[in-house]
């Protein structure tokens, strides 16, 4: 009798979802007078631990590291990207351009930033890297890769990718739906 293989489902993560009650670790707690971050500004995909995680389209490095608090990233990669965007002018006519966007791909293995240096080209469908296991993600017990757009470059490999309730309305801004470049996930 041939043993089963029970594929491991994959999930979805959504974007601006109040996750009140799901962060255990204090980066998330109200700080400073500011309230709790709940509010979720990326996209978790969850699968296997190794799941390969690819490039969206062409770009560089940003930068990459480890982010080591509990609850934090883990392993990061930052790539800059350039998609098109269009422009009314005066005239209203649409012209066709380019803009920057940065994506975060966070909780990868400790493979994924080896050799990820600033400048390094990316192509698209490029494998980044893979879903990191327990130590190399940040502590996060279900394997999953964050991916998280930014209209701004970050200072470094990290992003906030969770918001307060009273920080939501610029961060959807500043963090457009990742759902731009994926597709219709849900």
């Amino acid at each position: 009798r041939k043993k089963s293989k029970t594929a491991i489902p994959f999930t979805v993560g959504r974007y601006d979802e109040d996750r009140r009650n799901m962060y255990s670790s204090s980066l998330f707690d109200a700080s400073n007078g500011s309230d709790a971050r709940t509010v979720h500004v990326g996209i978790d995909i969850g699968g296997p631990v190794g799941t390969k995680v690819y490039a969206f389209a062409d770009g560089v490095v940003h930068s990459a590291g480890f982010n080591s608090d509990w609850g934090d990233y883990g392993n990061v990669v930052v790539v800059e990207h350039e998609v098109p965007s269009t422009a009314s002018s005066d005239d209203d006519d649409e012209q066709s351009s380019s803009a920057k966007i940065y994506a975060l791909y966070g909780h990868l293995d400790a493979g994924s930033i080896r050799g990820k240096k600033p400048g390094k080209r990316i192509k698209k469908g490029q494998v980044l890297g893979r879903f990191g296991d327990l130590k190399e993600s940040g502590g996060w017990y279900d394997p999953h890769v964050h991916f998280q757009l930014s209209v701004n470059p970050p200072s470094t490999h990290d992003m906030p990718g969770v918001v307060s309730t009273a920080d939501r309305p610029k961060a959807l801004v500043e963090y457009p739906d990742p759902r731009l470049v994926l597709g219709p996930l849900y």
